[in-house]
């Protein structure tokens, strides 16, 4: 059977935009990224997870050739921020600095501006411990001695946090409920004034954040007790793990990462996934989120996803046995 050229030329243009359909991944990944990329960060300028946007997005953009953008958007512990990176375009070309309250909000609240669901994982970078600090004055020298003076006056110690439903107040939630601990909350208005009212003596123990804590810490004003992860940090190499000070399986981190609006192509995850990773492998940026107190981990977007999956799981538990509600 013979064929006229226009029926060739029709057949050659259905095969030619068959083949464009059944790759549209790889045209995407070659095309990905032709402009600056937004990373949103919802804290204020100056914070932790600000710090390690601001470290790493110079480092992206040299691995993926086009800028990437700090976008502060603070607000609601983090839902504010969470929120703009899951009404944005899936287009790759925004992406969520992943931390705590991603996990943290949906256990607290009775009503999100956002869904969970609306936002997917790209990559963990690492975690950053919480410590139990106690006054140096106190007398307490171990988790041990905090559990005895609790049993032998239950609700007389009190424990301070930088405000309600904030990981520092969840850390200390959990260790009343890992060990059956009556110590009394104090919300203060952020965790320097709460880490001031240790030193005081207004109250008898907290948590603190690694990084923020360890100038005091190394400054003999606070004394660290244990610290929150399964590993000891590597900026307190003498302090025990809560595990290791007697409290099974307690395992509480700041972690930080990327994640990405749901619906963002597969294969623009997966070329961020693997630009994280050789950040990561970056000898000035382990090193300058190491001495920031942060131990450095790279997860890819599926282990990422299980890791949070566990971690909203912990503290939905905690939230119900606290009988915390927000908002």
């Amino acid at each position: 059977m013979k064929l006229s050229l226009n029926a060739l030329s029709r057949r050659q243009a259905l095969l030619i935009g068959g083949a464009a359909l059944a790759a549209p991944g790889l045209a995407l990944a070659q095309a990905w990224p032709a402009r600056p990329i937004r990373l949103v960060v919802p804290f204020p300028p100056g914070g932790l997870i600000d710090n390690m946007a601001r470290l790493i997005a110079p480092k992206l953009a040299q691995e993926l050739g086009q800028p990437v953008v700090i976008d502060n958007k603070p607000g609601s512990g983090g839902n504010i921020g969470a929120a703009e990176a899951a009404r944005a375009q899936p287009d790759g070309y925004t992406f969520l600095m992943a931390s705590p309250p991603l996990t943290i909000s949906p256990a607290l609240y009775k009503s999100l501006p956002y869904k969970p669901e609306q936002i997917v994982p790209v990559g963990l970078l690492g975690r950053v411990p919480n410590v139990m600090l106690v006054n140096p004055k106190s007398g307490i020298n171990s988790v041990a001695d905090v559990m005895a003076r609790a049993k032998q006056a239950p609700g007389k110690m009190n424990y301070a946090s930088n405000g309600n439903g904030t990981s520092l107040h969840l850390s200390a939630e959990l260790f009343k409920s890992s060990t059956g601990s009556f110590i009394t909350h104090i919300p203060y208005r952020g965790a320097a004034a709460a880490i001031t009212g240790l030193i005081a003596g207004e109250v008898d123990m907290m948590f603190e954040n690694l990084p923020s804590a360890l100038g005091q810490i190394q400054g003999n004003t606070v004394k660290a007790l244990a610290v929150t992860t399964r590993q000891r940090s590597k900026a307190l190499p003498n302090v025990p793990t809560m595990i290791e000070a007697g409290v099974a399986d307690f395992d509480v981190s700041s972690f930080y990462g990327v994640a990405a609006p749901a619906g963002t192509p597969a294969e623009v995850i997966a070329r961020m996934e693997v630009a994280l990773q050789k950040v990561l492998t970056m000898a000035d940026v382990s090193q300058a989120m190491e001495s920031r107190g942060a131990d450095v981990g790279f997860l890819n977007a599926k282990a990422m996803g299980d890791f949070m999956a566990a971690d909203a799981a912990k503290w939905k538990r905690v939230a119900n046995f606290a009988k915390i509600t927000l908002g």
